[in-house]
């Protein structure tokens, strides 16, 4: 993707979500609300550590099958801002299906690079596959979402090579990428980098649509209608890509949806974009 064309005021207004919706923190507001009460109503385990950094947690909520898929959400906030606790409420159609859900943490930037936060993320991955039966799930069903950065974090585990890690090579059954930014390389001229801290020489080695997938498992790419129309490109690229490297894949386009309230449609067990996670799982 080129964008070379376009000044820096207008990537930094078409990259930027806290611009494009000017009232974001009132949706992140009724995040948390949602998400509190979710913890309040559904048995889980928060701050399971993972690794030894700080930010190397997670919060699982089970299913009652002990061999109930595993579904992990993996939040956004540009690498450099939120928390798992803030999208608790991801948890409750899935559970109430049948999927024990497990939502993650990672160190965020400017403490680290985007660099590390992969890696951390592939950490999880491999540690949920190992401990799955102790998070009351089978590691033969683990399936990744993820919103925002949390899309981005989910594509780069799809162009993982696995081959010298603990896990197998299909570890990954199934992917739901969600408002996500697919090619970095806008984010090195948009005010928040001043945070992120991404530098040119890591835009190739951290950006999913450089990359052919090494996992040919089913995806789903969706996104707002109502996004910026550049941030919508990255959707339909991603999806394009995935397409031509042979992936099982569509792209879901919700009308009216902008970038916070995509996400939070998750709470509602029959949004489109619940039921096609679940329809993923087969659940």
């Amino acid at each position: 993707m080129a964008y070379d064309q376009l000044d820096d005021v207008t990537i930094n207004t078409q990259f930027s979500p806290r611009i494009a919706v000017p009232d974001c923190e009132e949706w992140l507001a009724r995040d948390a609300k949602l998400s509190a009460d979710t913890r309040a109503a559904l048995r889980h385990t928060a701050d399971i550590a993972y690794g030894e950094s700080p930010g190397e947690r997670l919060d699982v909520f089970p299913a009652t099958d002990p061999g109930a898929p595993i579904h992990v959400y993996i939040h956004g906030g540009y690498w450099r801002a939120l928390d798992k606790s803030d999208f608790s409420y991801v948890a409750r159609p899935l559970v109430a299906a049948g999927a024990t859900t497990v939502l993650l943490n990672y160190d965020l930037c400017p403490k680290v690079t985007l660099d590390i936060i992969v890696q951390q993320i592939r950490n999880a991955v491999i540690w949920v596959y190992r401990h799955a039966g102790l998070l009351g799930g089978s590691a033969d069903r683990i399936y990744l979402s993820g919103s925002s950065a949390g899309a981005h974090l989910a594509a780069m585990m799809l162009a993982q090579d696995w081959s010298r890690s603990p896990v197998p090579d299909d570890v990954i059954k199934g992917a739901v990428c969600i408002t996500g930014i697919y090619d970095v390389e806008p984010v090195l001229r948009i005010q928040a980098n001043e945070q992120i801290r991404l530098k040119p020489e890591m835009v190739a080695r951290n950006s999913p649509l450089r990359f052919a997938p090494r996992r040919r498992c089913p995806a789903l790419v969706a996104v707002g209608a109502k996004e910026t129309p550049e941030w919508i490109k990255q959707s339909e690229a991603y999806e394009a890509h995935l397409k031509r490297h042979g992936l099982p894949t569509s792209l879901l386009k919700l009308p009216d949806t902008h970038h916070f309230s995509i996400t939070q449609s998750l709470s509602w067990p029959d949004s489109v974009l619940a039921r096609a996670m679940l329809q993923q799982m087969g659940l």
